[in-house]
């Protein structure tokens, strides 16, 4: 008996994705609810599951193919297949050279993306000695990146019989190469979207500086009862987060779009934040951040953060959002012109802290130091409104107790 594997239902508005990866190979058993395809749509990759256990059928649709909600894209068979063939490849060897081979009795079934498999290859490991923190405890590029830097989980090397005597000199292979790799879908929505934010929306940007002293301080002074209350870590974005939500009260164009011939304002604050995903960076919205404190703030972008990393934000975690905040300080960014998520008007760039010397009092002393950048749509928020934005977010940033009173 054979039952058809369909494309599920993405969410609103998705009615096509791109078969980005077979998790399951015909002939395999598959357990029911077991994923066995990976979707990517426009914004987040979704599994495919098994909708009964049996045997991995044919694959009707190649990887790499848009393909449809409701779609027929395979089929599972009745009966007991063969168990999961191991992940990785094995290396070829140099002539007259021990390579690094990854035992395929240790790999077991392990299921590896064609990134992670090429990254393990690479730097020859064996994956069954790398943690996996992705969903069901798969493998992602962090975790083997982190193997690598660690020296940790080296394959197996197996000596290489001695190379035979040979009449003429073999050539050594270049080093230069190239791969094509097809852009995911996900991709080419970022790239379709941020280009048309630069032909559509008149933007600009405008930058200050922030003193972190005081921000820094009160994280210092507060971080483990914080954390010992709230269970989750106090981090900077919850101080940005709820001065954005004051000032976006203070200046609503900020916080409008342009829809048509007509200024949408808004009296709540849909907060995006840009967390990092294993295929790249994600942006949920926090809803209604305004009338959230800075720990269901932190407890938020912890919970985004965590389902960024397994796989499991869904299409409604990122839809909507009024105001964007992209930290690029935490992969070391010192200023950046950040670009409009259109239909949303503004976005506010993050960047790393450094000491730098700053005259306070006449005397020149040093303090850590943050750029901030707000791009904007000039067609909408004026010069003046978009520097009054900025300063009222330095002000509660280099006084924490203006969060509290509201000022």
């Amino acid at each position: 008996m054979s039952t058809e594997v369909i494309v599920p239902t993405l969410g609103e508005s998705i009615a096509e994705a791109t078969l980005g990866q077979w998790l399951k190979q015909p002939g395999e058993a598959v357990a029911a609810d077991e994923p066995i395809a990976s979707l990517e749509t426009d914004k987040v990759a979704v599994e495919v599951t098994a909708p009964v256990a049996g045997v991995m059928g044919a694959h009707v649709v190649s990887e790499g193919a848009t393909v449809n909600v409701g779609a027929v894209i395979g089929s599972i068979e009745g009966g007991a297949g063969a168990p999961a063939a191991p992940a990785a490849a094995s290396v070829s060897a140099a002539p007259a050279a021990a390579a690094p081979s990854v035992a395929s009795d240790e790999a077991g079934d392990l299921t590896l993306s064609p990134s992670v498999r090429r990254l393990v290859l690479e730097h020859g490991l064996d994956p069954t000695k790398i943690k996996g923190t992705g969903k069901d405890g798969r493998l992602t590029k962090d975790d083997v990146l982190a193997a690598v830097s660690a020296g940790t989980a080296s394959a197996k090397v197996e000596a290489a019989p001695a190379a035979a005597p040979t009449s003429a000199p073999v050539a050594a292979s270049s080093a230069r190469a190239e791969e094509r790799v097809r852009m995911t879908r996900l991709r080419q929505t970022v790239a379709k979207r941020l280009k048309e934010a630069q032909n559509t929306a008149a933007m600009l940007t405008t930058f200050n500086d922030v003193d972190m002293t005081a921000v820094m301080e009160a994280r210092s002074k507060y971080k483990d009862l914080f954390e010992k209350k709230h269970g989750v870590r106090l981090g900077f974005m919850g101080f940005f987060t709820k001065a954005v939500c004051m000032a976006l009260k203070d200046i609503p164009a900020v916080n409008a779009s342009i829809e048509g011939d007509d200024i949408v304002y808004r009296n709540y604050a849909d907060i995006s934040v840009a967390v990092s995903a294993p295929n790249g960076l994600v942006v949920p919205v926090i809803r209604d951040a305004q009338d959230m404190s800075v720990a269901d703030i932190e407890r938020t972008i912890g919970d985004f953060g965590k389902r960024a990393k397994d796989g499991t934000l869904t299409m409604d975690d990122m839809k909507g959002g009024t105001f964007t905040i992209s930290n690029g300080g935490v992969f070391g960014s010192l200023m950046s012109t950040p670009i409009i998520n259109p239909p949303q008007s503004a976005v506010l760039g993050l960047h790393r802290i450094e000491d730098r010397p700053v005259v306070r009092d006449g005397q020149v002393v040093v303090r850590p130091m943050m750029y901030l950048a707000l791009s904007y749509d000039h067609r909408l928020i004026d010069g003046r409104e978009a520097v009054t934005f900025l300063v009222a977010v330095k002000n509660a940033i280099e006084d924490p107790t203006r969060l509290l009173i509201d000022l």
